[in-house]
């Protein structure tokens, strides 16, 4: 279908006409917001004993590098030392905290530790009378000897070593040599321990005799007293001199 050529003629002249009435746009390129080249000029034409009448960038620009450089050198010589105190005043709070807790929880266990303590003076002064003192040595080798000789054990040798002083006693060695049937010996160790007197069989040999039956023992029997006030003084006055 063919448009009547009036009415094409009028469009025509319809776009014509819209196309000069459409006003022209232009684009611009967006200018940098920071002028370098200027910024550069701005610096080669500051003047250093008028700093007020400096431009706006420069003194930006110089006082960022002032306040940089002060707090460097706030830094390095004060605020590192500073810290540094610090941290070795924290590790000793830490400390501090660690020994007080400990010492918190001492204080509440208080009370044990005196019941265990003296639970302790009381067994270790029934040990302390377990031993003799050095009147009642005697006593205890003749003790001794007669539980030897009760059960029918011939006593071939009985010789009392010299006394080795230790903190708070003295140990003596017994030599022993005794010979008997096998049970007599076992018989013979039992009244040993059973002396009120504390007693031990060290370095014990038991062997077959030249008649069937009988046995030869040979033992070293240690027996311990407790040293008297002056003795004690005496231990202690050595032990000061060797430290």
């Amino acid at each position: 279908m063919k448009l009547p050529f009036g009415l094409a003629f009028g469009q025509k002249k319809h776009a014509r006409h819209t196309e000069k009435q459409m006003p022209e746009v232009k684009v611009e390129a967006k200018a940098s917001l920071i002028d370098f080249h200027q910024l550069a000029e701005d610096f080669k034409t500051l003047d250093p004993q008028d700093p007020g009448l400096w431009p706006l960038a420069p003194r930006v620009v110089v006082l960022l590098g002032l306040f940089v450089l002060l707090m460097a050198a706030s830094w390095w010589f004060g605020w590192s030392g500073q810290l540094e105190a610090l941290d070795a005043q924290k590790a000793q709070e830490s400390s501090l905290r660690d020994d007080w807790v400990a010492k918190k929880n001492q204080s509440v266990n208080l009370e044990e530790y005196r019941r265990q303590l003296a639970e302790i003076d009381r067994s270790f002064g029934a040990l302390l009378k377990q031993l003799p003192n050095r009147s009642e040595m005697g006593d205890l080798l003749v003790d001794i000897n007669k539980a030897a000789q009760g059960r029918g054990l011939s006593v071939e040798l009985f010789k009392p070593g010299g006394e080795a002083v230790k903190e708070f006693y003295a140990e003596m060695p017994i030599t022993l040599n005794l010979i008997g049937g096998y049970h007599d010996i076992g018989a013979f160790t039992g009244d040993i321990a059973k002396l009120p007197r504390i007693v031990t069989l060290n370095d014990i040999n038991l062997a077959t005799g030249t008649k069937d039956g009988v046995m030869t023992l040979k033992a070293t029997a240690k027996t311990f007293r407790y040293l008297d006030d002056a003795e004690l003084a005496n231990q202690k006055k050595a032990n000061k001199g060797g430290r």
